[in-house]
């Protein structure tokens, strides 16, 4: 797969607010349009088996939950050199290894320009498919800062129509 902006929501929605990159990139893929430049991968916990996709991407884009010593539901925007502390800092599986594949892209030559966005989670322990109620909130407002950055790339994007229940493109 080859795309110039790849938009990767990544963590585990059997977690509850850990599944919150994922929730985003669902409602990204069911409510928009996007150019063909543009990918929208549902990325889970594969971590350094992303390496593939991230590597051809030359704007990353990553949806996730985010550890930022704020109140849960905080919204957060990492990019440049604060993303490798704080990936490590939330000690995290799937993010290590995300931070493992970027690093490995420049074994490649080829690291994209990547910003991560996200929340604050309130619970990423508890066996449940649901964000709690504080991170369902954001989702919304998480999509709106994916569409932000790829305004910023000026890349267009498009909403869906819905009539009778029904999206329409």
């Amino acid at each position: 797969m080859t795309s110039e902006i790849l938009i990767l929501g990544v963590g585990n929605i059997l977690f509850s607010d850990d599944g919150l990159g994922i929730r985003v990139v669902e409602k990204l893929l069911e409510n928009y349009q996007f150019p063909d430049q543009v990918s929208v991968v549902d990325g889970g916990v594969l971590g350094i088996n992303l390496l593939g996709v991230i590597s051809h991407a030359h704007h990353l884009i990553v949806v996730d939950t985010i550890l930022n010593k704020g109140k849960p539901g905080d919204l957060h925007r990492l990019a440049g050199a604060d993303i490798p502390n704080r990936i490590l800092a939330k000690n995290s599986l799937h993010q290590v290894d995300l931070l493992e594949a970027l690093t490995l892209c420049q074994f490649l030559d080829h690291v994209p320009q990547t910003v991560i966005v996200g929340a604050e989670p309130m619970d990423i322990e508890t066996l449940s498919a649901e964000l709690t109620s504080t991170l369902a909130a954001q989702v919304e407002n998480v999509v709106l800062m994916v569409l932000k950055e790829l305004e910023v790339l000026g890349v267009p994007w498009k909403e869906k129509k819905i009539s009778n229940g029904c999206h329409h493109t």
